[in-house]
């Protein structure tokens, strides 16, 4: 059982990584002090496939730190 949910851990935190780096970017500049630096405060709703990957990547991040309480569980016994 232990080692069964330590490699579901392991993949999922592969999925995870996957699921981060394919998110848009919110912002192309990089100079924080530019002119458009107020958009950085600006909250705007997600939408199509940038919402799909934020409710996947918070929903496996979820399930992984449910299976990593659970497996610190299971090695305290």
């Amino acid at each position: 059982m232990y080692s069964l949910l330590l490699n579901i851990l392991i993949i999922l935190s592969g999925f995870i990584v996957i699921a981060i780096f394919m998110q848009p970017t919110k912002n192309q500049s990089s100079n924080v002090f530019d002119s458009s630096a107020n958009d950085l405060f600006e909250r705007s709703k997600a939408r199509g496939f940038e919402a799909v990957m934020q409710r996947l990547t918070g929903f496996l991040i979820f399930v992984w730190l449910l299976i990593a309480l659970i497996l610190a569980v299971l090695s305290s016994k």
